[in-house]
C-alpha cells in the first residue's frame, strides 16, 4: 500500500452558488504541481464534491469526508496523524498534509 491522497474535482456548485474549488486542494494541486514526482509515489484520487464520499468513507469513515485527506500507508511514523476511530487508519486533511509528504519524500516545505 502507498499513502493515498483524496482530492476534490473543482467547479461544482451547491445551494450557495458556484462554480467553486476547495482552497485547500488547491494548495496541495499546487505542491503537486511543483514536485511532480510525487504523482508516481502517491495513489491520487480526484473525487466529486457531492457526499457521501464512497471512497473516503471506505478508508476513514463518515466522519471524515472532508478533502484534501492523505490516508498514511504506515510505513513512515507522523504523530500529528489522525486515526479513524472507524477503521483504525492514520490520517491527514488540509494543509497538515504538506509537513508530512517535505518530512516523507524530501520535496520542499513552504517559507514560515
Amino acid at each position: 500500500m502507498t499513502d493515498r491522497l483524496l482530492l476534490l474535482n473543482p467547479g461544482w456548485t451547491d445551494e450557495a452558488g458556484g462554480p467553486w474549488y476547495c482552497p485547500a486542494g488547491a494548495i496541495i494541486e499546487g505542491v503537486l504541481a511543483f514536485h511532480p514526482a510525487l504523482k508516481d509515489r502517491l495513489e491520487i484520487t480526484r473525487l466529486d464534491h457531492p457526499r457521501p464520499r464512497p471512497a473516503v468513507i471506505d478508508l476513514v469513515g463518515e466522519d471524515h469526508q472532508s478533502c484534501p485527506i492523505l490516508v498514511l500507508d504506515g510505513a513512515f511514523d507522523w504523530p500529528e496523524a489522525q486515526t479513524s476511530e472507524t477503521t483504525g487508519r492514520r490520517f491527514l486533511q488540509d494543509e497538515a498534509i504538506i509537513p508530512y509528504l517535505a518530512a516523507r519524500y524530501g520535496i520542499a516545505r513552504p517559507h514560515p
